[in-house]
């Protein structure tokens, strides 16, 4: 299965995605998934694994064709107080929680 595909999933069953994404190994719930300029980007909330800020939890966005050993997870469902704010990385939305 295709990495937006996997993400789509996760979103639609809130399940926990986990990847690597620029080197580091992630875990994170998606919350929207879609397009950006064209490209495929989804909004993450990272809530373990590793980061280059080393800040978790953290509201991450994501190039989804970025993503390599993606799996999806059954878990605890993770998100943020301010998830009510609107989001902004992804334009033209296809699925979100």
């Amino acid at each position: 299965m295709e990495n937006y595909e996997l993400v789509k999933q996760a979103i639609q069953e809130k399940k926990q995605i986990h990847a690597n994404y620029r080197g580091y190994t992630r875990q994170m719930c998606p919350h929207a998934i879609g397009g950006k300029h064209g490209v495929a980007h989804a909004l993450f909330y990272q809530f373990g694994g590793q980061s280059s800020s080393g800040d978790l939890p953290q509201w991450r966005s994501m190039n989804v064709d970025e993503l390599t050993n993606v799996s999806v997870v059954a878990g605890g469902w993770y998100t943020a107080y301010d998830h009510s704010r609107p989001q902004t990385c992804v334009d033209e939305v296809d699925v979100e929680v």
